[in-house]
This record gives structure tokens, sequence and C-alpha cells, in this order.
């Protein structure tokens, strides 16, 4: 069939076609919007999922509903290797450039611009286009601890927001980069603001470890979030998924070959577009059929191996490639530490740093005390795969 109308849209963070299984979070982020805008209390979100499970996209939609109730957002994806001082920066510039411009006086922007002097000072972050020419406000911001400094600068934030009549949306992707004490000073500002409700609302997303690392940092944040579950879409959903869009565009699939279709990509949302556009791009006309899907298959777990997986692979060094692919080898996860130092023959204790490493770059994570898992659905699969054609 046509590509050009190939209604699937395979790419990280790229809005689907149907948003489909996501209503309540949805749902709950329209409310919440709304509720600060008009100065009254609700929780903020941190989303939690897999790799593939849509929460970089369902941020993207929070962001263009905070958009559509008169917020002013900021979005960022957390690096492995910046420090969160110098990303919020010339974010929180933005913000207070476009808060003044509908404020009732200039008094609450130029004190949060004059916070954010201080901050910017405190935290040697490199101004680069994004200069103030305000002076800094001695005893605010300017601590040195950022949990004291990032809670002022969210106040003066909030302050301005509110003489502006307007709201402050925050969107952090990959929240699990964030160092210890930086998501602590970011649960920290976020709590100071509640208390005195301030427009301010925070949305974020990260693997599932973020939730046990935010109760560690403050033992506050689980009443301070929610913490919504971004998992496989279920039957009626991962249908809708497909089908809609097929349907849309004029075409259609057969019954047996759409429940095929699930089959393969196991209700995870990008596997559900990478499946849905390879069956499209194969069938030559519809309805698509079982044998379309089969042959499809084959395109999409070539483009998988080749991208998805491959690139994650290559962030690991040999001794990291080692311990997945001995994960690999002894099944399905979740798995135990234990059991993955008794294959490669070496005490539990000396893998430690290892595994803390593999973890760092986001690739397993630890569901309970001594067991791991993919943060990648179907990893193992591959890992298999690529141990096979190197055997060959």
């Amino acid at each position: 069939m046509d590509p050009v109308r190939n209604p699937f849209a395979p790419g990280a963070g790229s809005q689907p076609p149907a948003l489909a299984g996501r209503d309540h979070i949805i749902a709950a982020a329209e409310i919440a919007l709304q509720r600060i805008l008009q100065g009254r209390a609700d929780k903020s979100q941190i989303l939690l999922g897999l790799r593939g499970t849509g929460k970089t996209v369902l941020l993207n939609k929070i962001e263009q509903l905070a958009e559509k109730f008169h917020h002013v957002t900021s979005f960022i994806e957390a690096p492995e290797d910046r420090p969160l001082p110098q990303l919020l920066y010339p974010k929180i510039h933005s913000v207070l450039s476009r808060l003044s411009v509908v404020a009732k006086s200039r008094s609450a922007t130029i004190s949060a611009l004059r916070a954010l002097r201080s901050f910017a000072g405190t935290f040697k972050i490199e101004f680069g286009d994004v200069s103030l020419s305000v002076d800094p406000e001695r005893g605010i911001a300017d601590s040195g601890n950022i949990e004291f400094d990032l809670s002022d600068i969210f106040q003066r934030v909030g302050v301005a927001a509110k003489d502006s009549g307007l709201a402050w949306t925050l969107l952090i992707d990959e929240l699990q980069y964030l160092k210890s004490d930086e998501l602590a000073a970011l649960i920290v500002g976020m709590h100071r603001v509640s208390q005195k409700q301030l427009p301010i609302i925070f949305f974020g997303a990260g693997l599932p470890q973020i939730a046990a690392l935010s109760g560690n940092a403050k033992s506050y944040a689980e009443r301070l979030f929610d913490f919504p579950q971004i998992g496989q879409l279920d039957q009626t959903a991962a249908i809708a998924a497909i089908r809609q869009p097929i349907h849309e565009e004029g075409e259609s699939i057969e019954d047996n070959a759409l429940l095929l279709l699930l089959a393969k990509a196991q209700g995870y949302p990008y596997f559900l577009q990478e499946w849905g556009y390879q069956t499209w791009n194969t069938a030559e006309k519809s309805p698509i059929t079982s044998a379309v899907v089969e042959t499809a298959s084959r395109q999409a777990l070539r483009r998988l191996d080749e991208g998805f997986f491959r690139v994650r692979f290559d962030r690991l060094t040999p001794k990291e490639r080692e311990y997945v692919m001995t994960m690999a080898r002894l099944g399905k996860g979740p798995y135990r530490s234990s059991d993955v130092a008794e294959a490669l023959g070496e005490p539990i204790q000396a893998l430690g740093p290892r595994r803390a490493k593999i973890i760092k770059k986001g690739m397993i994570y630890s569901r309970a005390h001594g067991d791991i898992d993919f943060t990648v659905p179907m990893f193992d699969d591959f890992l298999k795969r690529l141990a096979q054609s190197e055997e060959r």
C-alpha cells in the first residue's frame, strides 16, 4: 500500500496516530493543570515505565494540554552528563521573559530574575547567549546547597507566575539520570511551592526505579506525586492503536492478522508502531493478511535489532556486555544477581560495580533487593539472536 499514507510513526517520542489506553492519565493531567491555574492544590505526576512504553509521548501530550490551558511550559530531557542547574537555567530565564510580558507589575519577575542570577553565579553556570542584566540578590539562591537554592528559585518563579495570572509546567524526561541530590532538590522545590499554593506543576518520566529513588530522597514524595505505571497496552487499547489508523486511511486488516501483530509486538506502544509501519508497507492491498504480518515481522525485527536494540547494546563495555548476555542466557527475567554471578563464576560482591554501571546507563534496573531486569522490552531475545549470529 502507498507508503506515503502510512499512518504509523515509530520514533523516539513520535505522536502515534491513536493514543490508545492512556485516557486516565491524560484526564488526570487535564484536571491538575486547570486546578493549579486556579490556585488549587493538586499532585504532580512521575510516569514510570520501561523503554518503548510511550512515556515521552505522554509528556509531549501533557505539554500540549498545558499550553492549551495557558501554562508556560519547559521541557527538559535529562542527559547523563549535565547537572540539573545548568539544564534549568535557560528554561527558567525563558519562562520569566514570557511572564514579564503579561505581568501586572515587573517587581515579581525582576525579583525572580535576581534570584536566578544568584543561582547561576553560585552553581557557576555559563550564561552563553542567555545573560541577565540584573544584579544578584544576596541571601537568595546562593547558599550552594541545591535543595535550598532550587526551592528559592521555584518560589520566586511561582510568585511571578501568580502575578501574571499564568502557571508554569515543568516537564523532565529521563529522570533516572538526575543525581540523587538533584532529584531531592526537585522534590523539595515542588513541595514548597505546593505548600504555598503557587501555580507550578511538574510532570516527569523515567524508568521504574524512580519511585523508590524519590521515596529514598524524600519520604513525603509519595504524597506529593502520583506515580502512574506506563506499561503494555491491554488488548482493547492495542487493537485500537492498530485498527483505528488503518480504518481512517480507508483500509482494513483481518482479525487473525491483527491478533498476530499484537502477539508479535507484545502490547508495547513503540513495537506496535514499528510492526504497524512495516505491515502497512509490506501489504500490497487490503485487507491485510496474516501472511503479510509474518513477512513484515522479519523487517520489523531487523530494524529493531539494527537501531532500537543495537544503539543501547553498543553503549556497553565488553565486560558489561558479558554481564547482560549472561542474563539473557538465564531465560526470562527478573533475574537474581546471585544467579548471574554464579553463571559468570565470579563473587557477587565483585560484580557489584559492574552491575551499578549498567544500571546507571539505563540498561537494567533493580526490581527488588537482589532482583534485576532489562529496561528494554524483548532485549533478552535480541541478545539471544546476537549470540546466535556470532556463533555462525
